[in-house]
């Protein structure tokens, strides 16, 4: 990011705003919200900022801007329409070390003003980084409409509560899970319908209960992450991650897939490489019912689908056994995840009404497959993780009667912004992707499907 996201104090400290128009104007209402001690320098102050001098909402001086001007000031904003003016304050704040916003020339400020939604004491700043303010005006009125007034008053009416809350439950996981269900059960409810007298004797029955209550047991949610692009994503899974204490992630779930979990949440990463295991499959087991036995929620985040290649039943199996609870959230598997992007349908009325999904490991430099199976008329063939083995794979097909003009395709990082799609036949197939350089996480297809990649890709 750019710029990292604040929120000032500003309350009773000294800010200097230079000029006195409109936009000057605007930006002094923002400090006057924000309790700001105001200072307003400019050659000619307008009805607007005159009128708060009037009233003793700020200082007026009426005269050009001297560098001295922002000495003790907690913070500066340059807001004349004159370019020179203001590069001369950001200059007299940058030597100072103090932050300044000089309007409509991000480059030359350390802070940019966002556009505000206010809940107090909740708000929410949206910034483009100078770059579209439009953007963020659009994006605070959606934001507007979808939060009511009455946000604020919960956040307020939860503070008064805060301090009781930290001495009665002094367990911090017991405390975060105590404050989601108040936010996510009746007591929230209660208040956003104007019952605020019962919605705070909801919160004091669900305190008194919680207070004597022993842990709360763990859970694990098994989560299916799609191939790649995060709009692939369900609502289940997005709902659980921002839930889970602990994030348990293997190689194929991007730093994209990551950023929409829970910011605080530990996270422990997995991954395994064909012949390089960061952490044995056993050993992920015994993590995931050890974290869980420990009253944690764990997010267990596993490319594409848990049950489509992923050894997800090997890991509920065990916290089955283990007497731990869990969930399983389907994904979207690499199949047809990949296979939606690059355009090919795997099955289609005129070439395929079957599709068979295989799993290409070498076993000692073997394809332990049941190659008769493979090749059948008006079926496309899906291998998982066949890369390393390609080409033994199109020796294995071609042997066990394929024609080599099939037409095939291999989908790198598909759903991604860096996918990559290689359309071939059978026999050129694996000499074309080692040229090209094609590797994992990749999928392979191979069918007359393959060849209406032309015709109906779409990104």
């Amino acid at each position: 990011m750019d710029y990292l996201p604040v929120f000032l104090a500003l309350n009773e400290r000294p800010c200097l705003v230079v000029g006195g128009g409109d936009v000057a104007a605007r930006k002094i209402a923002l400090l006057l919200r924000a309790r700001a001690t105001i200072t307003v320098v400019a050659r000619q102050a307008g009805e607007e900022v005159a009128a708060l001098a009037a009233a003793g909402r700020l200082s007026l001086h009426e005269r050009a801007f001297a560098p001295a001007d922002v000495t003790g000031r907690a913070f500066v904003i340059a807001a004349t329409d004159d370019s020179a003016v203001n590069a001369a304050v950001a200059r007299a704040a940058h030597a100072q070390g103090i932050l300044v916003n000089v309007v409509d020339q991000p480059a030359d400020s350390t802070a940019i003003m966002p556009s505000i939604v206010d809940r107090s004491p909740v708000v929410i700043a949206i910034g483009t980084g100078g770059k579209a303010p439009v953007l963020a005006r659009m994006l605070r009125a959606r934001l507007e409409s979808l939060i009511p007034p009455a946000y604020g008053e919960l956040a307020s009416l939860l503070g008064g509560l805060r301090e009781r809350v930290k001495a009665t439950l002094p367990d911090a996981t017991a405390r975060r899970r105590f404050w989601e269900d108040v936010l996510d059960g009746p007591a929230a409810e209660l208040f956003f319908a104007g019952r605020r007298t019962q919605a705070a004797a909801a919160i004091e029955t669900l305190l008194t209960a919680r207070s004597g209550a022993p842990r709360r047991r763990g859970e694990v949610y098994l989560i299916g992450t799609g191939p790649g692009d995060p709009d692939l994503l369900t609502f289940r899974a997005l709902r659980l991650m921002q839930l889970a204490d602990v994030i348990v992630h293997d190689r194929l779930v991007g730093d994209d897939i990551l950023e929409l979990c829970r910011r605080d949440a530990d996270r422990i990463y997995v991954g395994k490489a064909r012949s390089r295991h960061a952490v044995r499959q056993e050993d992920i087991n015994t993590l995931l019912a050890r974290e869980a036995g420990a009253g944690r929620r764990v997010a267990r985040l596993k490319g594409g689908d848990p049950f489509t290649f992923g050894r997800g039943g090997e890991e509920i199996e065990h916290l089955a056994e283990a007497g731990i609870d869990f969930q399983v959230v389907p994904g979207i598997t690499a199949a047809l995840g990949c296979a939606a992007y690059a355009g090919i349908p795997l099955t289609h009325r005129d070439h395929a009404h079957a599709c068979l999904f295989v799993t290409a490991h070498l076993k000692d430099g073997e394809l332990m497959l049941d190659w008769g199976s493979l090749v059948r008329p008006r079926q496309t063939l899906v291998v998982y993780m066949g890369m390393a083995g390609l080409p033994a794979l199109v020796e294995g097909l071609l042997a066990a009667g394929m024609s080599a003009a099939m037409p095939a395709a291999i989908v790198e990082r598909g759903t991604t912004s860096a996918q990559r799609v290689l359309s071939a036949t059978l026999a050129t197939l694996a000499t074309r992707a080692a040229a090209e350089d094609y590797g994992s996480p990749a999928v392979i297809i191979i069918g007359d499907v393959v060849q209406l990649r032309d015709k109906l890709r779409w990104c």
